[in-house]
């Protein structure tokens, strides 16, 4: 059986203001640090085969601090890098809906699959990115592996191990540092914990909902 830790990265300014994130660059705020650190105590004691990562530096810092202690390297994986938002980079949600009304009605709809942010790309687009790896992690060797990525990236990619529609990443969240637990056996995928935030609500009572178009 392989157990796959899903890990989302920590706060950021634009996180900290309700701002969209998708490939912008942007570092992890002091908040956002301290999630990493506690992010990385957390998993200190446990048994890790592979630590995967997006490339941008709000999650790679986490996934780098989670394998030091284990001596592992970082597998950066580019198919896990967050959703292009395109021209929403840095917006609020009310400023998206003034600018762009027609994206926004689509993307508010019943199925936003094919709603392609504009100038980014679509969650059918961010599916394709990541089939080959939802593939690899379903029929690989078993394994205990951390994947630190993004919002809608970590959705889709839960929406794909379980077979599900993407229009389903609806149905669930994943908060900022939080963990989804998900154990693979026989090439079927389960959910054991979904947004975990123990190891950050406890200490320093760290979560407050965000929203942010992406993250």
């Amino acid at each position: 059986m392989s157990l796959l830790y899903l890990v989302r990265h920590g706060e950021t300014s634009h996180n900290a203001q309700g701002r969209g994130l998708g490939r912008a660059d942007l570092p992890l705020s002091p908040l956002g640090l301290r999630q990493a650190q506690l992010l990385a105590a957390r998993f200190a004691r446990v048994p890790i085969d592979a630590v995967l990562s997006s490339p941008l530096q709000r999650a790679f810092v986490i996934a780098r601090t989670i394998a030091g202690h284990h001596a592992l390297a970082v597998d950066v994986r580019p198919e896990l890098t967050e959703l292009d938002v395109g021209e929403t980079e840095g917006l609020t949600y009310a400023e998206i809906r003034q600018r762009f009304p027609e994206f926004y009605r689509a993307w508010s709809g019943d199925d936003p699959a094919d709603a392609a942010m504009p100038g980014g790309e679509s969650l059918a687009d961010l599916a394709t990115r990541l089939a080959p790896l939802a593939a690899e992690l379903l029929r690989g060797p078993d394994r205990v592996a951390v994947i630190v990525s993004h919002n809608f990236t970590l959705r889709v990619l839960v929406c794909q191990l379980l077979g599900i529609p993407v229009a389903s990443f609806r149905n669930f969240r994943l908060d900022l540092a939080s963990v989804t637990t998900v154990s693979i056996q026989h090439g079927r995928a389960a959910i054991q914990a979904l947004n975990d935030l123990c190891h950050v609500e406890g200490p320093l009572n760290l979560v407050a909902p965000t929203r942010s178009v992406s993250t």
